[in-house]
Parts: C-alpha cells; sequence; structure tokens
C-alpha cells in the first residue's frame, strides 16, 4: 500500500499499529504524507512475553532514521544486558530481557532451551522468572528504546564484531531505500564479506557509491558492505518477516562499478595475479578499486610486501591508498624501474668514465 501509493480510506483511524516486523523512516514518511491525523504505534515483543511488551507512539516520522521501540508497556520490565550479565548503560548495545507478568512458563517439551532462556531474575530478589530475547538493542535519551536485531545476526568482520541490525537501520534511514537487508556471506577464501540488499523506491535505482557514502558518514569503514543488490521485493516467511535463507546468492562480479578492462602489460598481469590470491576474487580489471574490491589497510599492507617480493620494488602504504586501480600501480611500478634503469646507466657511464 505504501509502497504503491495507493489510498484506501483509512483516515477514521485513531492509531496504526506496526508489530512483527521493523518499522523504517521511509515508510514511516510515506504514511504521514499519506495520513498525517493517524498515529503510529511501533509496537515490540516476543511471543514467549505474550507479544507486545514495549510501545511507542508518533505523530510525525522520527528524525534521523531512528525508529524507536519505545519503554516498555505496563506491568513489564525491559533490560539492556552484556555479555558479561551485565546492565548496559544508555547507548551500548546489548541483549534484550524481559521480566513481568507476560513472561511465559518455557517451551513445551523443550527442558534444555528453557533451562537457557528463562532463568531466575538476577537483578531483583523475588521477582520471578526473566526471559532473554535473544535481540538487540540500546537506551536512548529519554529512556526510550531502540531495536538493533537479533543477537545470532553478530557477525564477525576482520575481527571486528558487528550488529546488521545497526547497519540496517542506517540504510533505511535513506527516503529511497523501501527495504533493506544486510547479510555477512563467505568469500572464496573463507571470509566473511557484508553484502547489502535493498528495494528501491519506484523512481529510483541502486546507486552503490551512494550508498556507501551514505553509511560511511554514520558507520566505521568495515560495516559498509561491498557488495549490493537490488531486488524488486525482499523474500517473506510465512508470518510476514524477511527470508533471509531465500536471499540470492552473490559473485565477485558485483563488486566492482567499473566496467570490466583485462590486464595489457606483464606489469598488470602480475599485479592482477596479486590482487586476486589477496583479495579472494575471480575478476581483476585495471580500472578496478582495491579498497572497493574489499581492500582495507591490512591487506594493503600485504600488497606492499607481495609488490616488494615480486617486483623488487619498494612501494610504501600510503602510494597504495593513493594508487588504488592496478591501471595506477602498475604505472608506479614501471615509473620506478625506468627510474632504477637510469640510475644502473648512470652508474655504467660513470665507471667508463673513471675507466678511461
Amino acid at each position: 500500500l505504501l509502497e504503491t501509493g495507493s489510498r484506501v480510506g483509512l483516515e477514521d483511524l485513531s492509531y496504526f499499529l506496526v508489530t512483527g516486523e521493523a518499522a523504517t523512516g521511509p515508510l514511516l514518511s510515506r504514511w504521514f504524507s499519506m495520513y498525517p491525523s493517524v498515529a503510529v504505534v511501533n509496537a515490540y515483543g516476543p511471543a514467549e512475553a505474550s507479544d507486545d511488551i514495549s510501545l511507542h507512539i508518533m505523530r510525525e516520522a522520527p528524525k534521523g532514521g531512528i525508529v524507536p521501540i519505545g519503554k516498555p508497556v505496563a506491568n513489564m520490565q525491559i533490560y539492556v544486558v552484556d555479555a558479561l550479565g551485565n546492565l548496559c548503560p544508555v547507548g551500548v548495545v546489548g541483549e534484550l530481557w524481559t521480566s513481568g507478568v507476560g513472561v511465559g512458563r518455557g517451551y513445551l517439551n523443550r527442558e534444555d532451551l528453557t533451562r537457557e532462556k528463562f532463568i531466575d531474575h538476577p537483578f531483583v530478589e523475588g521477582a520471578g522468572r526473566l526471559y532473554k530475547t535473544g535481540d538487540l538493542g540500546r537506551w536512548l535519551p529519554g529512556g526510550i528504546l531502540e531495536f538493533m536485531g537479533r543477537l545470532d545476526d553478530q557477525v564477525k568482520i576482520r575481527g571486528y564484531r558487528i550488529e546488521l541490525g545497526e547497519i540496517e537501520n542506517v540504510l533505511s534511514s535513506l527516503e529511497n531505500v523501501v527495504q533493506c537487508c544486510v547479510l555477512a556471506r563467505e568469500d572464496t577464501k573463507g571470509n566473511n564479506r557484508l553484502v547489502g540488499y535493498v528495494v528501491m523506491s519506484e523512481r529510483d535505482t541502486l546507486d552503490k557509491s551512494e550508498l556507501q557514502k551514505h553509511l560511511k558518514s554514520s558507520l566505521p569503514e568495515y560495516m559498509v558492505p561491498q557488495l549490493w543488490v537490488e531486488l524488486e521485493d525482499l523474500p517473506l516467511t510465512p508470518n510476514g518477516k524477511i527470508d533471509k535463507k531465500a536471499l540470492p546468492e552473490v559473485d565477485d562480479t558485483h563488486l566492482s562499478t567499473q566496467q570490466y578492462v583485462g590486464p595489457r602489460t606483464e606489469t598488470e598481469k602480475q599485479l592482477v595475479s596479486i590482487w586476486q590470491e589477496l583479495l579472494g576474487v575471480d575478476q581483476v580489471g585495471v580500472y578496478d578499486d582495491f579498497f572497493e574490491l574489499g581492500g582495507h589497510s591490512l591487506l594493503a599492507t600485504r600488497l606492499v610486501s607481495m609488490v616488494r617480493k615480486v617486483f623488487d620494488i619498494e612501494v610504501s602504504i600510503r602510494e597504495v591508498f593513493e594508487h588504488t586501480k592496478i591501471e595506477g600501480q602498475a604505472a608506479l611500478i614501471e615509473f620506478f624501474n625506468l627510474d632504477l634503469d637510469e640510475d644502473e646507466d648512470d652508474q655504467e657511464n660513470y665507471n667508463e668514465t673513471i675507466e678511461i
């Protein structure tokens, strides 16, 4: 409805309740442009705690793209807890735990899982049981909560632990992004690589560089996907959630935004082989960007080492960052070789002069 801009008679509603899937800033903007008088209630909660345990009422689209899940409903409590079981301060991401009258007794015929997820309340003596949701969130100023995705959606990229929901929250703040999902997929060398799946608005198409620029303004470089896939719709499970298992696999030919041009000189061919080994990609063109293909500072250091070994030339890290394409790096290496040849000629001329 909101994606097509079709209107139906909903103006008489007092509230519109959203639950089961995270609401995004762009969708809320579209809702309020069509139904400015109808408030939206963003609800959150697991089935193990009688569904909705927090509510956030909005009468306009939130600024900055963050859509809070609000405050606990009456007779329910929510805690943000770190990996060691300590309460997290405002702004720090942790697992959401909940207690109160809505918490269930456990899972039918699943005693092990019940013991793992339903525990004695660790913060308030005699307060009964507490349920560990497996969801991630953080407190925002004002005592409201932000949902950050699933604990089992945490991935490790180059040694950094990443909440995929945090990337999705920033990505969904773009007006032209209707739906999005971020996954970590293994490359051919077994390294995790972030992949962004997006559904763009009807008037827009995927602009990889623009999406990456937006993410880099709020997130560190290692949290910005290099691979992107534009879809007409994200696949959904029968209960309406994104079916991540049904999202298409992608290959590394989608990494580059440049048209493929193969190596033309022996130097370029040798550099292509080095890049393929370092980056774990099958196809590298002379106009491809080292960092767009998944390179980073650690791999840049290894690139310097391999260039030294193959070409017997000392290239600096700074020069790798200045010349990020095969064509530029090959020209730099050939310039160094030319310089060395001239030095050797000068030395030979000097030796001949001495002999005379």
